[in-house]
């Protein structure tokens, strides 16, 4: 392979111009992508098909339901959470219309819900407010308040169980809003404006929301993006000024990351990608890392070779020849990591991992050619200088008797190696699957303290349900109709972790009136139609048990829907005319949690399975590819147990860092099977060929791992969790492969590995003798 190898990328010193053209021609690829990426994707769109059908194929018009507009609490884009210490004083109720006015005349504002929007429940459909008029007497407030809280749908709805927070859901048309701060800011500020001159008005105003929470994530990953992009990359810059001592070295090899990130931002955006929390601020951090730790080991052989008396351009050649083919194997084995993310089920996942794979190649491409290119000029005449000031360089004699120890008990210690890494991957094991929705918000914005407060108040922002359905056996109007929901909302309420839920049962239970629920269906007619519809349409035999859930994490809701499944199944049997279904986001994550299991499985399985095919065939020995097992599974094991003992779970971002943190541990393994095998052609046992892969690599593998730490550790100062959690995850993964590749793989090849050519030869002579 490596004949081929070196006489394609050799082929770029021989022909520079060509070489400088096709790196041009790459940027202004990645350029366009950066202002104009729909010049290209539409390229590869197909028009859509005119489909015409005639009369007969055309559907059949379904029954037509009645034409009222149900209440909808799920249909809110916008939440807006108001506290005060009572809201049903003369005062406060003033000031809380005064909000809804002020609200209401925005022109971005399609509709606003809130608890005096409610539907009356009153045999006579008689509209009265259920918040009085500032002229009320405080009894009729008291008796007001009263009444909210016993209503179905504002008690835990629109009005906490303590009466100090109330809820305006607010629907959005977009076609007025100017910027993505009128539904947040602009909100708040509209909402105090309206009550700042109003005396003993005391209101606080949070905002959040499907469209509140997803506008705060994407502006904390703009603003990250640039801010730990910078930092991130300052540090490497600061960490190869000081590892290598020289400046013209420094710029070289910067310049194959900054080229890598360049490109792969560009051209993910051909794709749609860009908008990706991962692509956004750990995507480039890391192409960033992997190029500069790929360009280090061939600048580490490059300046050896100039310091030999090389000339620039044979010293890049040979550079080339030496690291090159690892460093190709290095990202080949990175792009299959990356890649097996591609078969996740999470589409930010997915779109990851390609994003990854692409980046990683392009990386990989500007770092064989840019930097032995720029070597090869005037710019590497005096990048040897400083080499041997290298810290790493004058110091590797300090940590040589590492590798003295490790060959005089390569039995214990390889042992010890395996033993380790079983147990460790056993802790590991029991990571358990979890999700949140506030993991993906900064910690501490407005998003993320209204959805804890909402959690405490109303049991939470997220909503669920569960959809009864009969045959049509069972008459719409038929009492067992309602005693079916009446027993599964029973079921939900027996359920601490199930936020207040809403049914057409509870709707009957609260209208004037004795008796067992299910014998009052006909109360069902005097409901309010946009109320009833809410909850209950006859004409498609359904109805809907609508509850909320607390964003504690997906795991602490398992035993409870499970019971609720059971408890379902129970009436199936009971009502076998009945048909039970649980929905909702929550539900759908719940039903879906084994997933980031089966995709963490999937993933870093196939990934393994072919890495190890890959570095068999490369180095034509299965035995190295078994061998490597061990120094690559151990970083990922110690990572794994350091997430279970800390209490963490397994979640999305996990699983994301698992597979990148695979790709990149092995590049360290490649680098030393490499030089090992170079070594046994010359060395006189296969104790002088570890020994010399060891002082050959160790340079570079501690200024790779040391550079790859800092530049990951910028991100542990992201205030999004899930970026802290990957920059920990990659930090810590990274400095175990460092011991493991430098401790347990040379007892391994010392226990398992092949002997060298050399001394094959030497015994057979030693025969002949």
């Amino acid at each position: 392979m490596s004949r081929p190898f070196n006489r394609v990328f050799g082929w770029t010193l021989d022909h520079r111009w060509l070489t400088l053209l096709l790196l041009s021609l790459m940027s202004g690829i990645a350029f366009l992508g950066y202002y104009s990426p729909s010049t290209i994707r539409s390229l590869f769109e197909s028009a859509p098909e005119q489909v015409s059908k005639s009369e007969s194929e055309r559907p059949k018009e379904i029954e037509q339901s009645p034409d009222v507009e149900a209440i909808e609490l799920a249909k809110a884009e916008v939440v807006l959470v108001i506290d005060s210490e009572d809201f049903f004083t003369k005062e406060s109720s003033q000031g809380l219309r005064k909000v809804v006015e002020a609200i209401e005349s925005l022109d971005y504002i399609d509709d606003v819900l809130w608890m005096d929007s409610a539907p009356p429940l009153n045999l006579f459909g008689l509209r009265e407010p259920i918040l009085p008029k500032p002229s009320a007497s405080e009894r009729q407030f008291d008796l007001a308040k009263e009444r909210a809280l016993n209503h179905p749908l504002i008690g835990g709805q629109f009005l906490s169980e303590d009466g100090k927070t109330t809820l305006l859901m607010l629907s959005i048309n977009w076609l007025f809003v100017e910027r993505d701060e009128d539904v947040m800011d602009g909100l708040k500020a509209v909402s105090q404006n309206a009550v700042e001159d109003l005396p003993g008005v005391d209101f606080s105003f949070l905002v959040t929301g499907r469209v509140p929470m997803y506008l705060t994530f994407y502006k904390a990953n703009q603003t990250n993006r640039i801010k730990y992009q910078a930092i991130g990359y300052t540090m490497v810059l600061l960490m190869a000024i000081i590892l290598f001592r020289g400046i013209r070295a420094v710029l070289i090899v910067s310049i194959a990351p900054i080229l890598g990130v360049f490109w792969s931002l560009g051209v993910i955006r051909f794709f749609d990608f860009a908008n990706n929390p991962f692509n956004d601020v750990v995507l480039p951090v890391m192409l960033s890392l992997v190029g500069l730790t790929d360009g280090v080991h061939l600048m580490v052989e490059i300046r050896r070779q100039r310091a030999a008396g090389l000339s620039e351009k044979e010293a890049a050649r040979a550079g080339i020849h030496k690291v090159g083919l690892a460093c190709a194997l290095t990202s080949l084995t990175t792009a299959i990591g990356f890649g097996s993310l591609s078969l996740a089920h999470h589409e930010i996942v997915r779109e990851f991992g390609w994003s990854c794979v692409m980046g990683v190649i392009l990386t990989f491409f500007a770092v064989i050619t840019s930097i032995p290119l720029a070597c090869s000029t005037w710019l590497g005449g005096k990048i040897h200088h400083g080499h041997e000031k290298g810290i790493i360089d004058r110091n590797l004699h300090h940590i040589s008797g590492v590798i003295d120890f490790v060959l005089r008990w390569p039995k214990v210690i390889g042992t010890i190696g395996i033993l380790l890494t079983i147990l460790l991957a056993s802790i590991s094991l029991t990571l358990s699957p979890d999700e949140k929705q506030i993991t993906s918000l900064p910690t501490g914005s407005e998003a993320s303290r209204a959805l804890l407060h909402m959690d405490k108040a109303f049991g939470g922002l997220e909503q669920g349900r569960i959809d009864i359905n009969w045959s049509e056996k069972v008459n719409s109007k038929s009492p067992a109709v309602l005693e079916v929901v009446g027993k599964v909302t029973e079921v939900l309420e027996n359920e601490d972790l199930i936020g207040t839920p809403v049914s057409i049962s509870k709707l009957v239970d609260a209208l004037p009136g004795e008796g067992e629920v299910a014998d009052r269906v006909s109360l069902i007619e005097l409901l309010p139609p946009p109320l009833k519809r809410a909850f209950f349409t006859p004409e498609q035999r359904h109805a809907t048990v609508q509850f909320r859930v607390q964003d504690l994490g997906i795991a602490r809701y398992s035993p409870v829907f499970e019971r609720v499944k059971v408890q379902l199944a129970q009436l199936k049997a009971e009502y076998p005319e009945f048909v039970f279904k649980m929905s909702g986001s929550a539900v759908w994550r719940w039903e879906n949690l084994y997933q980031i299991v089966v995709d963490l499985a999937t993933s870093l399985g196939s990934a393994s399975i072919i890495i190890l095919i890959v570095l068999g065939i490369s180095y034509r020995s299965l035995r190295l590819g078994l061998i490597s097992i061990v120094p690559n599974m151990f970083p990922l094991a110690v990572t794994g147990a350091a997430l279970a003992l800390t209490g963490h779970t397994l979640e999305v971002v996990s699983v994301c860092a698992f597979t990148v943190c695979l790709g990149i541990a092995v590049d360290d393994t490649i680098h030393f099977l490499t030089r090992y095998l170079e070594e046994g052609r010359t060395a006189r046992t296969s104790h002088d060929a570890i020994r010399k892969a060891f002082i050959g690599t160790g340079t570079a593998l501690i200024m790779t791992t040391l550079v790859l730490d800092v530049g990951f550790a910028t991100v542990l100062f992201s205030d999004m969790r899930d970026q802290q959690i990957f920059g920990a995850m990659a930090g810590i993964t990274i400095t175990a492969a460092l011991f493991g590749d430098l401790v347990f793989l040379p007892a391994l090849l010392s226990m398992f590995g092949v002997a060298p050519k050399r001394d094959q030869n030497s015994s057979a002579s030693d025969k002949t003798i």
